[in-house]
């Protein structure tokens, strides 16, 4: 087959223009101020049949009202807090990974380094935690929250480096652990994840806005819940430890700390049932569950046959992209694909193994794999995409595949198979013109595959 892929150019459209319309619907700003309203001294929060009360400060009271959060999506969310809440919000500060801003009016904005964090990451939350203990017992708190957070909010439990905690959490998300173990280490070596830091703060009331980013929308897992109680225990992060093999790779102080605590010498996390937490209102105001929905809602409209593959994609990547590659296959090669477009959606987070440090990300290699299982399948295009908008440490989103994007890259003399041995997709990938960009998007609901068989 030719290795033009003009075929496949018109549904590249179309298939960003549905990632497009379900990143907008999980937007932070978009989910605070067209679901919630301030009445008297109420701030309600409705949508699906549910309502959330958070009670307000009299303006005649000394209470305040405080807009805390962190995140890729926190300052997207502390905007649509801004539009309702108004002059009720005396004093607030985000932290978000840097390019992120938007542009608040009330809350103070200060950038940290994502996904690896260092010295700006640990002063940001110097800088937030001043403020959280300048709260009283009349005050109300809003803390909002998105994937990121456990980057950005970096405060390393005592007597270890941000240097070391830093390392220790880049080897567990290189040795493709799932989130869910890598947040269970993180908590057991912070000073604020697993409920750490609402131990801090002082309030009347205590309301988590939350953008979920894990499959399994878990308060403890998002952002390495800072602001919930915490069932994990330092013992079961030695277990993570020791499941991926990484004593001998970990940083010495590390190992010590969690001995130290699987031993009774350091302070757990507050367990749940903690009286802290009792009145305490946490809501999840997007998921990937929402963006999917979108999904199928937008190809309705269009008249288009569609089908989710998987609302809670997870573990290896490249399994994952061959099992979604073969699904896109079969739709193609039916008979009762007679030209007309069946649209696909899978939705979640897979994990990767690095050995390597190329350039890339894992919605480049879901593509590129894919991209092999569909050779010389003429009608058929995949994205794959980061829903905040970037993939790995990389300026894109993520990236398109069809049937001739293996041709294509040999073409132009690159040899696929090696640029995913090596982890370094993107060069490839942008050598194609096969990269998609979308820029922040103020939001983070895991990753978003779209697929059409046309």
């Amino acid at each position: 087959m030719s290795t033009s892929n003009e075929a496949a150019r018109p549904y590249r459209k179309l298939l960003a223009t549905l990632f497009d319309e379900a990143v907008r619907a999980v937007g932070g700003r978009q989910a605070l101020y067209a679901n919630s309203v301030v009445e008297a001294d109420r701030w309600l929060y409705r949508r699906g049949g549910q309502e959330v009360c958070v009670q307000l400060p009299q303006r005649s009271g000394t209470g305040k009202v405080f807009v805390l959060g962190a995140g890729k999506a926190a300052a997207s969310l502390a905007h649509g807090l801004e539009q309702v809440l108004g002059d009720r919000i005396d004093a607030g500060l985000v932290i978000v990974k840097r390019g992120h801003r938007e542009d608040l009016q009330r809350v103070g904005i200060v950038e940290a380094s994502h996904p690896t964090p260092d010295l700006s990451s640990v002063q940001a939350t110097q800088q937030l935690l001043a403020l959280l203990r300048t709260t009283s017992d009349a005050d109300t708190i809003f803390f909002v929250l998105s994937g990121g957070a456990s980057s950005l909010l970096f405060a390393p439990a005592a007597d270890l480096s941000y240097q070391a905690k830093a390392a220790a959490v880049q080897l567990l998300v290189n040795s493709g652990a799932p989130i869910e173990e890598i947040n269970v280490v993180r908590r057991h070596l912070s000073a604020v994840k697993g409920g750490r830091l609402r131990l801090q703060a002082r309030c009347a009331q205590f309301c988590t806005l939350a953008i979920s980013d894990v499959i399994s929308d878990d308060p403890a897992t998002i952002g390495s819940g800072p602001t919930v109680a915490d069932a994990s225990t330092f013992g079961d992060a030695l277990d993570v430890v020791e499941r991926h093999e990484l004593r001998g790779k970990l940083p010495a102080a590390v190992i010590a700390c969690l001995q130290r605590g699987a031993q009774g010498l350091e302070e757990e996390t507050p367990e749940r049932g903690d009286a802290t937490f009792r009145d305490d209102v946490y809501q999840i105001v997007a998921s990937n569950r929402v963006s999917l929905a979108t999904c199928m809602d937008a190809a309705r409209k269009l008249g288009y046959p569609a089908e989710i593959v998987s609302e809670n994609m997870a573990g290896n990547t490249h399994a994952a992209a061959r099992s979604f590659a073969s699904t896109l296959a079969a739709a193609a090669r039916s008979p009762q694909n007679s030209g007309s477009p069946s649209l696909f959606f899978a939705g979640g987070e897979t994990t990767l193994s690095v050995s390597q440090g190329g350039k890339g990300g894992r919605n480049q290699e879901f593509a590129l794999v894919a991209a092999s299982e569909l050779q010389d399948i003429p009608n058929v295009v995949l994205l794959s995409a980061g829903t905040d908008g970037t993939d790995g440490p990389t300026d894109a989103a993520g990236a398109f595949a069809d049937g001739a994007t293996i041709e294509r890259a040999r073409a132009l003399g690159f040899d696929p198979q090696e640029h995913l041995r090596r982890h370094d997709v993107y060069p490839l990938l942008e050598a194609l013109g096969d990269l998609h960009r979308t820029g922040p998007t103020g939001t983070n609901v895991m990753d978003l595959v779209i697929g059409v068989a046309f």
